[in-house]
Order: C-alpha cells, then sequence, then structure tokens
C-alpha cells in the first residue's frame, strides 16, 4: 500500500483500524443494474450487520459504484452504523424518484411501467439526451454532492475503491480510485449514453462503467490482500429460453453486451486455477489462493426482466432490499465459517 496517497498517520490509523478490525476479511465486487442496485442494498446491510465480517475493497459499476461509495462515506462518519443509514438515505431518495403515476403494480413482485410511463419512456428513444435535457438537469449529481464529502473521501477513505467507467473513444476501462475520486468520476460509471449526457474527465469522455466492466474483478485479486473475494451479481448467470419479441431481443442484447467482459474475465480466472500448480510464484500463486464466494439473483422474480432496471420506485426498491438482506443472510448462515478458509462457489461454474 502506498502511504502517499494517504496523507497524515491519523487518516492511516482510521483506515486500518476501521475495515481491517474484524475476524474475517472480504473485497467485494458489486455489478451495476440501475434500480436492481437495490437488492445488493440488502446484501451490504446484511454483511454490515456482521461486526465480525471486515472489508478491504470494493469494486463497482453504475449502481454497484453507488453503492460502494455511499457505503465508504457513511463509514467515515459513524462507521458500520454510519455506513447502513447512509445506504438507507440514498435509496430512500431514489426510491421517490419516479412518480407513481409511471408505475403499475400487479403483484407482490410484478411492478411495470404504466401506459404513461411506456409512452414517455418510448417518446424519449427518439431523442438524444442533449435534445431533450440541453441544460443538463441531473438530480442524481445534486443528491450524491448533498450526500457524498468526496474531498475528505479522497483522504480518509476507509476502503481501497477501484470505479468502472468506460473511455469512449477507446472503448478501454478506465477505474477510479479513491484517492482520486470525484463526483464527476461516479457520475461516469453510471452514464447510460441514452439518458444522461456523456461525462467529461480531464477532456477525455466517458460512459458507463459496464460497457467495459460489470464490475471488476481483476483489480482485487491482483491488487488487494484479501483472499476472500465476494460477488454480488444482478444480472443472471444463466436465461431458459430464446427471445422472440423485440423488446425482449433487445433487453437480451443489452444484457449481454453489459456482461461479456464479466464472463470472459471470470473464465480467465477459471482456467488460471485450473493449470495452477503448487509452487508456482507471481500472479499465478495469488490466483490459486483466491477464495471465491457469490451471492446472486438467481429466483429473484423481481430481477428477471431488465426494464425493471428503470423503476426507482420506493415500494419495488424496498422489496428488492428485503430479498437481498434475505439472500445474504442465508449465504452466511451457510458459509460465515467457510470465510476465510474456502471457496464457497466452484470456479467451474465459469468453464461451463
Amino acid at each position: 500500500m502506498s502511504l502517499a496517497r494517504r496523507p497524515g498517520f491519523g487518516s492511516i490509523a482510521r483506515w486500518w483500524r476501521g475495515p481491517r478490525a474484524a475476524s474475517r476479511t472480504l473485497s467485494l465486487a458489486l455489478q451495476g443494474g440501475g434500480a436492481h442496485g437495490a437488492f445488493t442494498w440488502g446484501v451490504l446491510d446484511a454483511l454490515l450487520d456482521e461486526p465480525e465480517l471486515g472489508f478491504e475493497a470494493f469494486s463497482g459499476t453504475s449502481a454497484g459504484a453507488m453503492n460502494a461509495v455511499v457505503l465508504a462515506d457513511g463509514w467515515m462518519r459513524d462507521g458500520r452504523d454510519g455506513a447502513r443509514q447512509a445506504l438507507a438515505d440514498f435509496w430512500g431518495w431514489v426510491g421517490r424518484q419516479l412518480p407513481a403515476t409511471m408505475v403499475v403494480e400487479r403483484a407482490p413482485e410484478h411492478v411495470e411501467l404504466s401506459p404513461l410511463g411506456q409512452w414517455i419512456a418510448q417518446w424519449a428513444g427518439w431523442f438524444s439526451p442533449a435534445q431533450l435535457n440541453p441544460l443538463d438537469v441531473n438530480p442524481l449529481r445534486d443528491r450524491l454532492a448533498e450526500q457524498v464529502d468526496f474531498d475528505r473521501l479522497r483522504r480518509d477513505c476507509p476502503f481501497r475503491l477501484f470505479i468502472a467507467a468506460t473511455h469512449v473513444p477507446s472503448g478501454r476501462l478506465r477505474l477510479f480510485r479513491e484517492h482520486e475520486l470525484t463526483l464527476e468520476m461516479l457520475l461516469a460509471s453510471a452514464c447510460l449514453p441514452t439518458l444522461h449526457h456523456t461525462v467529461v474527465i480531464d477532456g477525455e469522455p466517458y460512459w458507463d462503467g459496464g460497457y467495459a466492466a460489470n464490475p471488476a474483478v481483476f483489480p482485487l485479486v491482483n491488487d488487494c490482500s484479501a483472499r476472500d473475494l465476494l460477488l454480488v451479481l444482478l444480472s443472471p448467470l444463466w436465461r431458459d429460453g430464446t427471445p422472440h419479441t423485440m423488446p425482449e431481443i433487445r433487453n437480451r442484447i443489452v444484457e449481454l453486451a453489459f456482461s461479456a467482459n464479466f464472463l470472459r474475465e471470470m473464465r480467465l480466472f477459471a482456467e488460471a486455477a485450473e493449470s495452477a500448480r503448487p509452487g508456482l510464484g507471481g500472479l499465478q500463486r495469488r490466483w490459486r489462493a483466491m477464495r471465491w464466494h457469490m451471492i446472486d439473483a438467481s429466483g429473484v422474480a423481481g430481477l428477471q426482466r431488465t426494464d425493471t432496471k428503470l423503476i426507482a420506485h420506493g415500494p419495488f426498491l424496498e422489496q428488492l432490499f428485503e430479498q437481498g438482506r434475505s439472500r445474504a443472510s442465508a449465504w452466511l448462515a451457510a458459509h460465515r465459517a467457510d470465510i476465510g478458509r474456502r471457496s464457497t462457489v466452484d470456479h467451474r461454474t465459469w468453464l461451463d
């Protein structure tokens, strides 16, 4: 760890006492997924409720990046309780952004845009963000500026952060780190170009990090000391059937585009684990030593449709929160003792 990036002994001491004080330490990879990120909120809330768990690093894309940064900022203010409250405050605000007239709840787990909401979404699809919103009004920017102390985060962040964005001209992944993180960098990670103005940083344009990594896993393996890595996934690893209608086809194309790099990266790690042999050094030894864990969205009805990623509706988000918390609690009950000892997901999952 470079101390030059954490000025002041007090800052270093706070960083060391906080996330590393627990007996079991995780690094977390948090997928993006718009409103579906409320499921991750629930997962994080359950993990934060476990005092024996520590956290070294978070790699996040889009909604995953929002969760990581809001958690880190809340932790700086009041430890675990501050992190949980910060996430609740952020997602509570998100849940108030969509007017009730835009949503129809047909069943506890079936929510969709109302006819008015569908018409507005379809109509908006004919125009660029610059045409629809020439002044670049962005309530999310205002909320994050109000809630997150980016100056303090750069000085005293209690975790390593890897915030993914996509460099538009090259298509390359850019990872913004905690010691440099700004509001615009965080917004870049969630910049869907069909909905938001392109984010320009140091004269370079950036879009949503999901186009390049959703999320980036390699920095948690290569640059962190924690050997336990927890993947929190919002996109299903498998979908039965073949899309037939145009909306289904479009949604699946988008989903595949946002998953391709992540799946390729995980296959690389799985192949490395298969071929690694005892006595090897460097990265191969590090990869072999990794312990992999996963909490995913399989079987969660509210996360099976990609169109609900746009539904920032309070009751829907609260339902996803409860499902995420329940899923994480069940995972902890089954695997708490495995953290620090063994993987709980077979790396061959990524080879099938």
